[in-house]
């Protein structure tokens, strides 16, 4: 069985608002004039707490296992790591002083970005004020990529309009007697949540499946019995959510409670968390999730990555960690490049070489466009047989996908 049903729930207090991880670097040789005491400073600001608190504490484990790698291998430019992490609450205006607190005030040398498109695109902004590198984990949404900012990339595979790309494929590549025909959206008021379900609707439309159910609902919501009311009464074929955690947890509660069993469920994000086969009563069989990580991947930084990460934190890396990890990998790459590491000029330089540029990370070589958007597509996980596993597309995938879904 995979190690990612093994895993035991990671709970930690943040009581901090500023939670600051200074790592005791390997000695390295020296570069320049810096002294090799002289640390490089990263400045993050993280939802710590409020929504996002799940994912944000992921993100801050995968920024913590990457200075910590990195460390004990002599740092960067024989300098060690250090991270300035303040808790911005899943607040916008709350990210937007912690990043200027960060370049401003606190004269950090790079910075790297929070979670949610709700909080790196006020952030990026700030970044892009102070002429700073930005390289982020999680702001997916089209809406990132098309504020014109020329210092932001994402360190993922694909921007969260092309999560589904493969599942949109084999969808209407079925035959036409055993294809869908009609679906169900619900997506929260979020960028990367709708990004993720409007990417698959508009495909599927373009396919002809039809929409029978369209709703949007604020990031704030518990209730979902009205919205699974309407997905169930619709009896459409497909239902899709466009969901971070718990509100994808929710919904499913409410459809299973109404028996609804639709021939195909895709949810993003809150699958792929270790929490949530027991969150819904383990009745997981046949649901979908795009994913651009798996533990199984062979390149040589992920097989460090897992074995590391999980010596230092008990369980092993999911996605919200390795998209962290990866910004770190796409950071340190342009440092040892360039040979700088601080604010002014040097974060042009970083600029320039990462666009110009592939680096290999723990979800294989990224390269980006000018706006920043990585070229790429995520791979779809499915659970089959009490285990989520990689199902498409073909030439990486662990099972066969299972259609129709198996009622849960």
């Amino acid at each position: 069985m995979s190690t990612r049903l093994t895993k035991k729930r990671w709970a930690t207090a943040f009581g901090a608002t500023v939670a600051t991880l200074a790592l005791a670097a390997c000695s390295g040789s020296e570069q320049g004039s810096t002294s090799t005491d002289d640390p490089i400073v990263v400045g993050i600001s993280l939802p710590l707490t409020g929504d996002f608190s799940e994912p944000g504490k992921g993100v801050q484990r995968g920024y913590q296992a990457w200075a910590k790698i990195v460390n004990e291998k002599g740092g960067l430019l024989g300098r060690p790591v250090e991270l300035k992490i303040l808790d911005d609450q899943s607040n916008a205006d709350r990210v937007v002083s912690d990043y200027e607190q960060l370049i401003g005030q606190d004269q950090v040398d790079v910075v790297v970005g929070p979670f949610s498109t709700r909080l790196v695109v006020p952030a990026a902004r700030v970044a892009e004020e102070y002429g700073m590198l930005f390289v982020e984990p999680a702001g997916a949404a089209k809406e990132v990529f098309e504020q014109g900012f020329k210092n932001l990339f994402y360190a993922a595979p694909a921007v969260a309009n092309d999560h589904y790309n493969h599942l949109a494929e084999y969808v209407l590549g079925l035959p036409a007697g055993q294809r869908p025909t009609t679906a169900a959206y619900a997506a929260m008021d979020d960028p990367f949540a709708q990004g993720t379900a409007y990417g698959l609707k508009e495909k599927l439309e373009a396919g002809g499946i039809r929409t029978v159910v369209d709703e949007v609902y604020p990031p704030n919501t518990t209730e979902f019995s009205g919205i699974a009311a309407k997905i169930a009464s619709s009896k459409a074929d497909i239902v899709v959510g466009g969901s971070q955690y718990q509100d994808g947890v929710n919904l499913i509660v409410a459809l299973q409670q109404l028996a609804y069993q639709p021939k195909l469920a895709a949810f993003s994000t809150a699958p792929t968390s270790p929490e949530f086969a027991a969150a819904i009563g383990n009745k997981t069989e046949g649901i979908l999730a795009p994913t651009g990580y798996t533990q199984q991947a062979p390149y040589p930084s992920n097989v460090e990555f897992v074995e590391k990460y999980t010596a230092q934190f008990g369980t092993p890396p999911e996605e919200d960690e390795a998209n962290a990890y990866t910004t770190g990998q796409v950071v340190a790459a342009a440092i040892t490049a360039v040979g700088c590491a601080e604010q002014g000029d040097c974060q042009r330089k970083l600029v320039e070489w990462v666009r110009g540029n592939t680096v290999e990370t723990v979800v294989g070589p990224l390269s980006w466009d000018a706006t920043g958007k990585p070229q790429g597509a995520h791979m779809i996980q499915q659970w089959v047989k009490g285990e989520i596993q990689i199902v498409l597309p073909a030439d990486a995938k662990e099972t066969d996908i299972v259609y129709p879904k198996p009622a849960w």
